[in-house]
């Protein structure tokens, strides 16, 4: 927890050239924090009330501050409710809300949701009717987090999640997705209408852009069923055909119709990756296992096209992480990445979660 005395000196030089206003302005931030009895992230909260501050010169229209006022709100409370369960990895399931219960995909996706659970997963869903009732249903109340949006039809919060303390409504959109994505370890796409497909692109944009962990996406279909191959002709078609997409760029999905596939393709995921992390221009990627002198020799023979400079390596615990008690009891091997082929270091961790 930083100190007033902390947030002074990370100040200081900035505070040395500015008018005397804005520095008396944040000495009294600063007091302000300190009245409140501190806690977690003082630096970044001052710059939050500071921001907030200049609102009032900077934005007249009163429903644009309103969007900020209340997306603040909506993400506090928020990352509030994920936060004791930040141990626990999640999957997302994404559906439609429309899906009857007497639907094959609606069986799948409870029994989806049972599976994954008892692999010791808990469950995000929408909150809502269909595909994501049918989620919550398999992985009951007590590993499931609802994520509702606030819509004038067909999204009150299911029967499964209404009354648990693990159901967030949002009124937007973009704050709703956030938290999807932020903490979700995997995602799962069943059959759905404009929303799925919204949902499933703005994982798949993330990921591309390295904007989100890279994370098990899988499409799951009904046996013999042709929606997402459907799906993935025009991809390959359209985008891939036209150059609008990199060939590597499909390794960041994979289709099933097989609801314990689906299942294998996540587990399989963290079966030796854990985590990466940027530390200034060096890659770290974490895991349980390191890779043996052989394999990593051959990693940095197939991969050298991602690599910037020097080879992918085994490290010892950088001082950032260190200094953030960050998985310090993992493996770490590490280069410079070139931070653009995303579907190329994919499959890099899925030749890591071979050994």
């Amino acid at each position: 927890m930083a100190t007033i005395k902390a947030i002074f000196s990370a100040m200081k030089k900035r505070s040395e050239n500015e008018k005397p206003a804005n520095i008396e302005l944040r000495k009294r931030v600063q007091e302000l924090i300190e009245l409140k009895g501190g806690g977690y992230n003082e630096t970044e909260v001052a710059d939050i009330i500071e921001n907030a501050l200049k609102l009032l010169t900077d934005v007249k229209d009163t429903g644009d501050v309103r969007v900020i006022k209340t997306a603040l709100r909506e993400l506090r409370y928020a990352f509030r409710l994920f936060a004791p369960f930040a141990g626990k990895r999640k999957v997302t399931i994404f559906g439609s809300a429309r899906t009857q219960p007497d639907a094959l995909e609606y069986k799948q996706a409870v029994e989806f949701g049972k599976k994954i659970s008892e692999a010791g997963f808990m469950v995000i869903t929408g909150a809502g009717s269909g595909i994501m009732q049918a989620g919550h249903e398999g992985a009951g109340p007590e590993k499931s987090f609802g994520v509702n949006i606030r819509l004038p039809w067909e999204q009150m919060a299911n029967p499964v999640i209404a009354e648990d303390k693990k159901l967030v409504t949002f009124k937007y959109f973009f704050t709703r997705k956030l938290i999807f994505i932020r903490h979700s370890d995997a995602i799962a796409l069943f059959p759905g209408g404009f929303g799925t497909f919204d949902e499933g692109f703005e994982a798949l944009t993330l990921m591309q852009t390295g904007k989100s962990q890279l994370m098990p996406l899988v499409l799951v279909d009904k046996p013999g069923g042709i929606y997402w191959k459907t799906w993935d002709i025009n991809i390959r078609g359209q985008l891939l055909r036209d150059k609008l997409i990199s060939p590597d760029d499909l390794s960041l999905y994979q289709i099933s119709d097989s609801v314990d596939e689906a299942v294998k393709i996540i587990t399989r995921f963290y079966r030796n990756f854990h985590s990466t992390r940027f530390v200034k221009n060096l890659f770290v990627i974490r895991l349980k296992n390191a890779p043996t002198p052989s394999a990593l020799a051959a990693m940095n023979e197939d991969f050298s096209n991602i690599v910037t400079e020097g080879k992918i390596q085994i490290i010892k615990p950088t001082s950032d992480e260190i200094e953030d008690e960050d998985n310090l009891d993992l493996v770490r091997i590490a280069f410079n990445f070139n931070r653009r082929d995303y579907g190329r270091l994919r499959q890099l961790i899925d030749v890591l979660n071979g050994f």
